[in-house]
């Protein structure tokens, strides 16, 4: 592992309304202790992107950032970026950043660490970071799905990594190569199968697992032990054993015709498709984003399902569902929902799923995106964004800037 530790004019998006597709009736909300300002009713956020956030960052010795996966928060509203060393172009191999880096809110580098090292198995294609309510930093990978430049491999990343703050490894459940691609692990309660995103929710101390790239489920771990807890798939209903990720991402059910299909079933499909995001509600509801099914399902903690509500049906792009967050307000009254195939990202009102605002289009200007990956809030209100598009060079991270409800 690679250890390393050094101290030390905007464009306003005013977001309008949009077409929302099933609108569910949603759960009550408890007011949280929270001192951040409550939202008047009827108003949606507003946002600037900063143009002060520089990206690629300036690293020391001149190192060098490779795609952009991931992008977290931790509760001193440090940044911290998951980019992928082995992705960066060959001519700057010798350069290349660890995969893990963590800046102050001003944008000033303060560590890096991460990578390959004797103990436990690190992804060979890095894909989800979050960091917990104890500064603990979770990692995922999605290889072979997309695969590292300079050594690609074929095996598959089947496990979750637990860190401190600092790097020191602490835990690891699943690892290498556990599953084939085209063969889901539903029933497996010892590893993930290329498992995209984890939260931790505080009151329980469980960690909630996005498994979706080649599971379809939702698994949830003590995250003290990683001991199995429970897990559930579409509607709180476990999916079949073996339903994986077609080995060919652009057939199947990647290119559903979505709308056709609620015709005739307006509930949508019975299993997910994508499990690609996921978060927990202070209210301790459970949010799950089935991304190529355009869709945010919600649940108890125990994986009762409660609604869901699509989102940009009209969309090209199937992959609108990619990321999501909740506003910094007591009651968490919107979800921020990046669209990754159609370069936006929605605002939705958390009640009743109701989209009710967008900004972003798909494009490589200042508050544009192009495949926009994942999205997160820091305490002040503040979205974070990562992009992986393009390559091998230009994926980033944007910071916008909260500026009220209007």
């Amino acid at each position: 592992m690679v250890i390393r530790v050094l101290m030390g004019a905007c464009v306003v998006l005013v977001v309008g309304g949009c077409a929302s597709g099933e609108v569910g009736s949603g759960a009550a909300v408890e007011e949280s202790s929270s001192s951040t300002a409550a939202i008047p009713a009827g108003g949606i956020p507003r946002f600037e992107v900063d143009s002060s956030w520089e990206w690629p960052p300036v690293l020391p010795n001149g190192e060098a950032v490779g795609v952009v996966s991931y992008v977290a928060v931790d509760r001193q509203d440090h940044v911290w970026v998951l980019q992928r060393s082995r992705q960066v172009p060959a001519d700057k191999q010798y350069q290349a950043a660890p995969p893990v880096l963590e800046f102050d809110e001003n944008g000033n580098f303060v560590q890096g660490w991460g990578g390959p090292a004797d103990g436990y198995d690190w992804p060979d294609t890095e894909h989800g970071l979050f960091v917990d309510y104890e500064d603990n930093v979770w990692l995922t990978g999605l290889n072979p799905l997309e695969q590292s430049y300079a050594r690609p491999t074929e095996r598959t990343d089947d496990m979750i990594l637990k860190f401190t703050r600092r790097g020191e490894f602490l835990a690891q459940f699943g690892g290498l190569d556990r599953h084939p691609l085209g063969l889901g692990g539903n029933a497996d309660i010892e590893s993930v199968h290329l498992a995209t995103e984890t939260v931790v929710f505080p009151e329980t101390n469980e960690l909630f697992v996005a498994d979706g790239y080649a599971n379809r489920r939702v698994l949830v771990l003590d995250a003290q032990t990683l001991a199995f807890k429970r897990m559930w798939g579409a509607f709180g209903i476990q999916p079949p054993a073996d339903l994986g990720r077609d080995a060919n991402p652009t057939s199947g059910a990647a290119k559903i015709d979505l709308a056709t299909t609620l015709v005739d079933d307006p509930k949508g499909p019975d299993t997910f498709n994508s499990v690609h995001a996921i978060k927990v509600s202070n209210d301790g509801l459970v949010y799950v984003g089935d991304r190529n099914h355009r869709r945010i399902q919600v649940f108890t903690l125990d994986g009762e399902y409660v609604t869901q509500g699509f989102v940009n049906l009209e969309g090209d792009d199937n992959m609108t569902v990619c990321g999501l967050d909740f506003s910094a307000d007591p009651q968490q009254e919107f979800i921020y929902v990046g669209d990754y195939g159609n370069g936006h990202v929605h605002i939705v009102r958390r009640q009743t799923l109701e989209v009710v605002g967008s900004f972003g289009n798909y494009g490589s200007s200042p508050g544009d995106f192009q495949g926009l990956h994942t999205l997160v809030v820091d305490s002040k209100g503040n979205i974070w964004t990562a992009e992986t598009q393009p390559r091998p060079v230009g994926s980033r991270v944007q910071r916008f800037t909260f500026k009220g409800i209007s």
